[in-house]
């Protein structure tokens, strides 16, 4: 399952009561009798309110002229609670690594609402057709886990390992949020999120030295990203044309293609764009589609083939109001829609990608050559160019440096540059990076 708080102890400590036994002598008046009375009846009742998976934590009570809140005994029932639901995250993750490994989605039924079954059938379709084999949960961790009623939501710190087509490996740590339900006196999983920050460094790109004396940008590096990333003021518009990419068939993976505003430093990315995803059979499909981070991509009704030339633009019209206009060149087709989303505004991008899966980066497929040309932006009011805005170039590496796509530099008219496909086998882009496209 996809997506760190120390946990929260109960502070429901037992009272110091008397010991009627060792103290015969006190006289219990008739108020501190029915107090104490309807104390033990509470806790019968509660008692035997804590069911299997239907453990819930107790609201701490005040009862005038009684011993505080504190003093009523509440860790049994929320230890049940805490540990129903953890058996419940330990069994899905289970159930989905098994559904994977048995292409068998139904495995995973058990565990999770309806509507999050569905999410999870994506996620698994997304890794397989990605090139991911087998994927084994090596450790998780626990942080708040918090219920009100017949509602719960829980973190945990996750280590995942993946194993690829190819045979190559690779581990990711993500922090998951969970939301989850009673159904039928059992808990079962509603939603869940990775609100991953980015790692130190511009949203995970490090800087590195210049790629030699004539390439007259200073190249820096990311996991996933590889294109251009402007930064130093406030971006409201950006817009690209690119030619969609034709990738190998015989190379399974994925690659995308986009433009954005935030998420070079932050971990808040608005962005549209356009996918090729080549499964292991050899066969291609792209669609286009929309993200805001932190939730999953929208894919959007704009039909495109490996080949089209697309444009995409994002602008925001008003605080907070974003105008996506995509437009297929190739076909004559747009695509326009209005999004809500509050943005940081701290950059743009122009970038070809190795999307996130839930379980690291995806294999990043062998795509050749994307050319993006009339790539501006408006910062603090002004539109500029590539160039004018000073924007750097990112290049895609993978775990042990090694280059996986890399730039041109910009072109004579200052808005223009190629991505190009290294030789470099990838079976998994590898396990940081920007806060790029996550699927499913």
């Amino acid at each position: 399952m996809f997506d760190q708080r120390p946990p929260t102890p109960w502070r429901g400590e037992p009272g110091p009561w008397s010991d009627p036994v060792i103290a015969p002598k006190r006289r219990v008046r008739r108020a501190d009798g029915l107090a104490l009375l309807l104390i033990l009846l509470i806790g019968a009742l509660v008692g035997g309110a804590v069911g299997l998976g239907g453990a819930r934590a107790l609201t701490q009570l005040v009862i005038p002229g009684t011993a505080p809140a504190s003093a009523v005994a509440t860790t049994t029932s929320d230890a049940a609670v805490r540990a129903a639901i953890k058996d419940v995250l330990r069994t899905a993750n289970q159930a989905q690594a098994a559904a994977l490994a048995a292409h068998d989605p139904t495995l995973m039924k058990a565990t999770t609402t309806a509507a999050h079954y569905a999410e999870m059938v994506k996620v698994n379709n997304s890794l397989a057709a990605g090139g991911v084999a087998g994927i084994a949960l090596v450790d998780i961790t626990f942080g708040l886990i918090a219920v009100n009623g017949s509602t719960a939501t829980a973190s945990a710190t996750e280590t995942w390992s993946s194993t690829y087509a190819d045979g190559t490996t690779d581990r990711s740590t993500d922090q998951n949020e969970y939301e989850l339900v009673l159904e039928s006196g059992m808990w079962k999983i509603a939603a869940n999120t990775q609100p991953n920050a980015a790692p130190a460094g511009a949203g995970g790109v490090t800087p590195s030295a210049p790629q030699g004396p004539t390439s007259g940008v200073v190249r820096s590096t990311s996991r996933n990203w590889s294109g251009y990333v402007a930064t130093g003021g406030t971006y409201t518009s950006v817009t690209g044309t690119w030619v969609i990419a034709r990738p190998d068939p015989k190379t399974p993976g994925i690659d995308a293609t986009w433009v954005g505003i935030g998420g070079a430093n932050t971990t808040d990315l608005v962005q549209a764009g356009t996918e090729a995803t080549v499964g292991p059979d050899g066969t291609v499909t792209c669609d286009a589609w929309t993200e805001t981070l932190p939730q999953s991509t929208r894919t959007v009704m704009l039909s495109v083939t490996a080949g089209d030339t697309v444009t995409v633009s994002l602008t925001e019209q008003s605080a907070g109001s974003w105008l996506i206009d995509m437009r297929n060149v190739t076909t004559g087709r747009a695509y326009t829609t209005t999004l809500r989303y509050s943005s940081s505004k701290t950059s743009a991008e122009w970038i070809q990608e190795a999307p996130s899966i839930g379980r690291g980066i995806a294999p990043l497929d062998s795509f050749g050559t994307v050319t993006f040309s009339a790539a501006s932006t408006v910062v603090d009011g002004k539109k500029q160019s590539l160039k004018g805005a000073g924007a750097k170039a990112v290049t895609m590496t993978n775990g042990a440096g090694q280059a996986l796509a890399v730039p041109s530099t910009i072109g004579s008219d200052g808005a223009s540059f190629d991505v190009d496909r290294t030789s470099t086998p990838s079976g998994g882009a590898g396990t940081g990076g920007a806060p790029g496209r996550r699927r499913g």
